[in-house]
């Protein structure tokens, strides 16, 4: 366990606002008398040994490299005037995440902004560690900064649980169709709710080879495993929420596609370590498809089994393996 000392949460009770349907702007005026307060972190326990399991860096496309571990991706845009980070793994990958991007031949300190998919903490733990050793700024959508700001001890699925991780001070709120620009670099927002109020995609295209591509950093519509459809206090309206996903994602065509975690995108099928780097490695139009029909289709198939347990038809199966076994 550490103990961790930070500034007062800049958006967090802000965030409880805005949840609640109440303007916010009057306690983002209170914010700025920020508090030194003193947080005790009891991290999750990683079960997933894939999790911490060294993998080495590798470009995939252009300014886009996997920086992750085996299992939990982490990705780094390079730019001219900086860098871009996104997602960190548990606490741990952190060290490891530096070592890949510097064997990569890019300056850790040269990152500038990060932000994340989601904020369970097998993707933000490390975040706020890496924001004290960068001094980068941070990108989260709306809904995700009451739990980054608290060091998920407010999430909706677990309200109140403890501080798992250390608490991150967002700098810039983002919501569906926001930019984040650096160096030639325009990342587009893509509000994917469902697996967290407020997981997001990010687009960009890439030039490459004389070739554009159209690049999707994605963020799956996987169920958690405590997730019922049919009472979800803290998320009333979540399986609205993936249906929003779905069909937004199947609006979506990317050439090269990428996600969250490397079983996502098939990554140790589509690349060996020390494979040379091929730009069509992960070009896979049609597996993006594939992929998002399966995920809805695991999800419809929870949704009748939450709904009939809940009608008194019985009990809700348990998760398919496609869950991730997301007990975070």
């Amino acid at each position: 366990m550490t103990l961790r000392f930070f500034q007062g949460e800049r958006f967090g009770l802000a965030g409880r606002f805005w949840q609640a349907g109440v303007a916010g702007l009057a306690f983002l005026a209170l914010s700025v008398q920020a508090v030194v307060a003193q947080v005790q972190v009891t991290p999750l326990p990683v079960t997933n040994e894939e999790w911490e399991q060294p993998y080495e860096g590798f470009r995939v496309v252009g300014n886009l490299y996997h920086v992750g571990t085996y299992d939990l991706s982490a990705f780094l845009i390079t730019t001219d005037e900086g860098h871009i980070l996104i997602n960190s793994g548990v606490a741990s990958s952190v060290a490891m995440i530096r070592q890949n991007i510097e064997d990569l031949g890019f300056n850790f300190e040269d990152i500038k902004i990060i932000t994340a998919t989601h904020a369970h903490h097998d993707h933000v733990a490390g975040l706020g560690e890496i924001q004290d050793l960068t001094g980068a700024e941070t990108y989260f959508h709306e809904f995700e900064v009451p739990v980054v700001t608290t060091g998920g001890n407010d999430d909706y699925r677990y309200p109140n649980r403890g501080v798992i991780y250390e608490p991150i001070e967002v700098d810039h709120v983002l919501t569906d169709g926001s930019t984040i620009e650096l160096g030639g670099v325009v990342l587009t927002v893509h509000h994917h709710p469902g697996h967290t109020r407020g997981a997001v995609s990010f687009t960009y295209d890439v030039e490459e080879g004389g070739e554009t591509y159209h690049v999707l950093i994605a963020n799956m519509g996987s169920v958690n495993q405590s997730t019922n459809f049919a009472n979800m206090p803290g998320f009333p309206d979540v399986a609205e929420a993936y249906a929003k996903t779905f069909a937004s994602q199947k609006a979506m065509n990317p050439d090269i596609w990428v996600a969250s975690h490397a079983g996502h995108f098939a990554l140790h099928e589509k690349r060996q370590p020390g494979d040379a780097y091929d730009p069509q490695r992960f070009y896979d139009p049609e597996g993006w498809h594939e992929e998002v029909n399966r995920y809805e289709a695991l999800y419809l198939e929870r949704l009748a089994a939450d709904m009939s347990a809940a009608a008194g038809g019985g009990a809700s199966p348990a998760p398919a393996p496609a869950d991730d076994g997301h007990g975070h």
